[in-house]
């Protein structure tokens, strides 16, 4: 199958490109930084294509034919109370997506959010009425609904996979094992943190990837699925088990953050 995968350079993107050459497929890599994917080991392996959604047009036959397209680019996170995604990535994915599937894309598979729930609290399923607070969370469910409509007017099979929390090598430096391992390689003797009572739903984000390409793989029919691990932990927990499996001490000073106020205390996923 040839995959076309926007937001190729980004955390989840540079690993999905990575596991859709590893089963095999062909790669058309969209990305708007030429030379940052150029760091990456794959680069020579794939049809790379310098595009920005918020700029250019976009022309499915220019951009090789795919068979699939999984989008992933969306730029301006972690903030996710800026309106940038409202007024800029929303309106970006929409034209994006208009454009790939008039031209005749038939397998469309869209990254989602757990922000999509909101403030609730518990297990998650994908059938849930979703009740976003934040821009980001409330732009992710507008463009679902938005495909959904799109449907109305055009045959085509789409995937809306919303996923949880993730960690892994490469990940944004805001993370809290990003944060971790700084304060380790700086010989730093204590950690601050929150209380860590947070109940979360963390994957490796190799699972994501592989999970990811597998949908796009068996999209016979559209839906809207979890890319979760749903077993719940807590972030004490999570660094805990981070120190453990790697052999660190650092003192945890619980409690020096405050909760964050945009994510409820408890919540994971069910798939």
């Amino acid at each position: 199958m040839k995959i076309l995968i926007t937001g190729a350079t980004g955390f989840v993107g540079r690993y999905v490109v990575e596991e859709a050459l590893r089963q095999g497929h062909s790669v058309i890599a969209l990305a708007r930084n030429k030379a940052k994917a150029k760091s990456f080991s794959w680069f020579e392996k794939v049809s790379f294509l310098e595009f920005d959604i918020e700029k250019d047009e976009a022309c499915i036959q220019l951009m090789g034919n795919p068979d699939a397209v999984i989008h992933l680019a969306w730029s301006g996170l972690p903030n996710y109370r800026s309106l940038h995604h409202l007024e800029i990535n929303l309106p970006s994915s929409m034209r994006f997506i208009r454009s790939i599937i008039s031209g005749g894309i038939k397998n469309l598979l869209v990254t989602g959010t757990c922000f999509e729930f909101g403030m609730q609290n518990g297990a998650l399923s994908p059938n849930m009425p979703t009740l976003p607070d934040n821009s980001y969370g409330i732009a992710k469910d507008t463009l679902r609904k938005w495909i959904e409509k799109l449907h109305d007017e055009y045959e085509f099979t789409h995937q809306w996979i919303r996923i949880f929390y993730v960690y892994g090598e490469g990940q944004s430096d805001k993370s809290i094992l990003s944060k971790l391992k700084q304060a380790l390689d700086k010989s730093e003797t204590v950690f601050n943190m929150s209380g860590g009572e947070q109940i979360r739903d963390y994957s490796p984000i190799e699972t994501v990837a592989s999970k990811i390409i597998g949908y796009i793989q068996n999209s016979e029919h559209s839906a809207t699925r979890h890319c979760c691990n749903g077993n719940p932990i807590s972030i004490r927990n999570l660094v805990e088990n981070y120190l453990k499996e790697n052999g660190k001490n650092i003192e945890l000073n619980l409690g020096y953050y405050p909760y964050p106020d945009y994510e409820p205390l408890a919540f994971w996923g069910i798939e």
